[in-house]
């Protein structure tokens, strides 16, 4: 899913969401409006039918904050960074285990700023993006 940030309306825009929710990845949209509200849109890849939805505020000097709620009655509550008006990274506490997450990025700027676990890259299986086992090649050695 390649990074976006097109309008949603005169006063908001969308941004492509990457996020590690328990060591899972959800994909989705964030929509932020002018006054630093906004809404979060997210779905586990691994089993699309458990999503995510939430709100959150924001500010250029203070970054943003806000909650995550999802179908099967997780959720958390996150901090996140600007790094510029549609882009920007976050982590926060998941009732199932940490979360981090990017917006407005692309997978490969996105990476950096995710916690993806051990022996996972995020990589393309087609059109989708997934966690994939590090091929060895990539792997550090081992003794």
């Amino acid at each position: 899913m390649p990074a976006s940030a097109t309008a949603a309306g005169p006063l908001s825009a969308t941004a492509t969401v990457i996020a590690i929710l328990a060591g899972e990845l959800f994909l989705g949209e964030a929509e932020g409006h002018l006054d630093g509200s906004g809404t979060l849109s997210i779905h586990s890849q691994k089993t699309p039918d458990l999503t995510c939805g939430g709100q959150f505020t924001s500010s250029a000097e203070l970054g943003g904050e806000g909650q995550l709620h999802c179908s099967d009655g997780s959720s958390a509550t996150f901090r996140f960074q600007r790094l510029g008006m549609r882009k920007g990274h976050g982590t926060g506490r998941f009732s199932r285990g940490a979360m981090s997450f990017s917006y407005g990025l692309a997978a490969h700027d996105a990476a950096p700023y995710l916690s993806l676990p051990k022996g996972k890259i995020l990589a393309y299986t087609g059109k989708e993006l997934a966690l994939v086992e590090l091929p060895d090649s990539l792997s550090p050695t081992r003794d």
